[in-house]
């Protein structure tokens, strides 16, 4: 089958290690489903992957991709009674479990498992190519109004945005959250999502462009990122502050995500994307009684509960460019510059 691999990783320039050809074509193996991949869109996961910063040992070659939406094609013996049935299109949740640590065997927070991993991690192929397969109940039914690129683009962002801002920040109508970073994939599902929930949005970014673009999603207010934006964010809410932050920026954010929340609010953080170590101001954080929150990922029940929240409210996300898979350097390139706004998708 056609795929889209890295042939290795590292090394000075990584796009070189991103190649379109033929890998051996995966059968479903029991419990398991395969789908004929129609679309997926990337991630700075797959930028990670050629570069070699990976969170798992992985031996080239390693079909790359996190996302996908498709088709059902089989299942690895008889299909399960509550399974879509061949034929149907597919969102596929892209996460496995070790079902053996501590809080596997107890039922917990499955993303506290000590080893979970996504499409493309450790032994797993990617969903960059023909054909994918993963745990029957990974494949959900797919939201109606969308398309298959809009449908991939719920895998990793905006399953990401939905556990930061509905789980962990727990933010109900009426609260207020203030996106970091508002022109990425993580960036625009996050505001699309907070403002379909009724949640006000305050969107930061050193783009006008993206600003711009913002509001469009549903920002209530965009606030150009830099030593201003908090005082400026504090004087539109009063001086009381936003209930929570979208924080995936890392070092150049930090100091206005410590200063633009309010008193007992949360910084939710999933990323790190300017640089992992901002000066912590421990004495902000414990003064004004700050939750720092971890996030990464969501579990399959946040998965369908995503695509049910989506349904309902027709809200769609945001895809610059669709890319076929002959193309997909220039898609990396896009991705690597930083300057896209949404999500980058291709065609399978």
């Amino acid at each position: 089958m056609r795929a889209l691999y890295a042939a290795k990783l590292g090394g000075d320039t990584p796009l070189d290690n991103l190649v379109l050809g033929e890998r051996p074509e995966p059968a479903a193996g029991p419990g398991e489903v395969r789908v004929r991949v129609r679309a997926a869109t990337l991630n700075h996961h797959d930028f990670w992957t050629l570069k070699g910063v990976v969170g798992y040992p992985i031996t080239p070659p390693r079909i790359l991709g996190c996302d996908a939406a498709g088709v059902v094609d089989s299942y690895g013996g008889e299909r399960p009674a509550w399974a879509p049935e061949v034929g149907a299109e597919v969102a596929v949740y892209p996460m496995r479990f070790c079902g053996k640590c501590r809080v596997c065997q107890s039922g917990g927070d499955p993303m506290l498992c000590r080893k979970f991993e996504m499409l493309s991690d450790g032994d797993f192929e990617g969903s960059f190519a023909e054909f994918v397969t993963v745990p029957a109940e990974n494949a959900i039914p797919k939201p109606a109004h969308l398309t298959m690129e809009e449908t991939a683009a719920l895998g990793v962002a905006y399953l990401t945005a939905y556990r930061m801002l509905f789980t962990k920040a727990a933010l109900r109508p009426g609260h207020s959250v203030l996106v970091q970073g508002a022109g990425g994939g993580l960036g625009t599902a996050a505001i699309s999502l907070a403002a379909a929930a009724g949640v006000t949005v305050f969107a930061s970014s050193r783009s006008e462009a993206k600003l711009e673009g913002a509001k469009r999603l549903g920002a209530a207010y965009a606030v150009p990122a830099g030593r201003d934006a908090a005082k400026s964010i504090m004087g539109l809410t009063d001086g009381y502050g936003v209930d929570a932050v979208i924080e995936s920026v890392g070092e150049p954010t930090w100091q206005t995500s410590l200063r633009a929340v309010r008193q007992g609010g949360a910084i939710v953080v999933a990323g790190a994307t300017g640089g992992p170590n901002p000066p912590a101001d421990l004495g902000r954080v414990f003064w004004r009684q700050l939750r720092i929150l971890g996030s990464t990922m969501g579990s399959l029940d946040e998965f369908t509960a995503l695509l049910r929240f989506v349904e309902r409210a027709r809200t769609k996300p945001l895809i610059e460019k669709v890319y076929p898979m002959a193309e997909a350097r220039a898609a990396f390139e896009r991705l690597a510059s930083g300057e896209q706004t949404g999500k980058l998708a291709l065609t399978i």
